[in-house]
C-alpha cells in the first residue's frame, strides 16, 4: 500500500519525466526559421479551433495546496507535478525552500520568458540569449500585522528583459517587446487583477455519541 508521501514523489518523478521531451522536439540545431515555421504550423490548427468553437478556448487551471507535519510549510499540486512550500524566513519559516512570493514571482518569469522566446520565434527574430529577471518588493510587517499601514503583499514587481539580438532591427525590437507583454498571461494578470472570489467549506466537530 503507497503512502501519501510515496505517492507524491512518484508523481514529482512522474512530473519532471513529462517534461523531459520538450527538449526532443526542440533540438538546438534547428535555424531560427525551422523554429518559426514550427510554431506558426503548431499553433494553427488551435488557432483555427478557437476561431471556430470560441467555447473550446476556455480552460479552467487548478492547484491544490495541502497540509504537511508542520504549519510553516505545505505540499502544492498543480496536476502534473507536486511541488513543496515554505513560508519565508522572514515570518517564520525555515529558509530552505520556495515560499508562496517566490512561486509567485517565479510563475511571471517563466511566463515572460517563454513568451519572450515564442514571440521572438514566430517573428523569426535571430536571438543569441534571452533572459528575464523578476525582482519583487514587498514589507514583511504587513503580513505580520504589526503595522496597519503598510500593505499586504508586493508593493513593487519590476521585470528585467535581458535579451541580446545584435541582427534584429529597432523595428523588430520594438515589436518584441509589445507583443511579449501584451500576450504575457501572468503578466496581463496581474496588471489587470480578475474577479477573485474565496469559498470556506466548515466540517463541524463528529459527537461521540450516537
Amino acid at each position: 500500500m503507497c503512502t501519501d508521501a510515496s505517492m507524491q514523489g512518484e508523481r514529482l518523478q512522474d512530473g519532471l519525466a513529462e517534461a523531459a521531451p520538450v527538449s526532443e522536439k526542440w533540438p538546438r540545431t534547428k535555424n531560427k526559421n525551422e523554429v518559426a515555421m514550427d510554431i506558426r504550423s503548431l499553433q494553427k490548427p488551435l488557432k483555427d479551433q478557437y476561431r471556430n468553437d470560441p467555447n473550446a478556448s476556455k480552460i479552467t487551471i487548478r492547484a491544490k495546496g495541502a497540509q504537511t507535519d508542520v504549519p510553516v510549510a505545505c505540499s502544492v499540486d498543480i496536476g502534473r507535478a507536486i511541488y513543496q512550500a515554505e513560508a519565508h524566513k522572514g515570518v517564520g519559516g525555515a529558509g530552505a525552500g520556495a515560499c508562496s512570493g517566490d512561486l509567485l514571482l517565479g510563475a511571471l518569469a517563466a511566463c515572460a520568458q517563454i513568451t519572450c522566446q515564442m514571440v521572438a520565434a514566430a517573428m523569426g527574430i535571430p536571438t543569441e540569449h534571452i533572459e528575464v529577471t523578476v525582482d519583487g518588493d514587498l514589507d514583511l510587517r504587513g503580513t505580520l500585522g504589526i503595522s496597519k499601514d503598510v500593505p499586504v503583499g508586493f508593493e513593487s514587481i519590476h521585470l528585467h528583459f535581458d535579451v541580446a539580438a545584435p541582427k534584429a532591427t529597432p523595428e523588430q525590437l520594438r515589436g518584441l517587446r509589445e507583443k511579449t507583454e501584451q500576450y504575457c498571461v501572468v503578466m496581463q494578470t496581474l496588471v489587470r487583477p480578475p474577479n477573485l472570489q474565496t469559498d470556506w467549506v466548515g466540517h463541524n466537530r463528529t459527537s461521540d455519541s450516537q
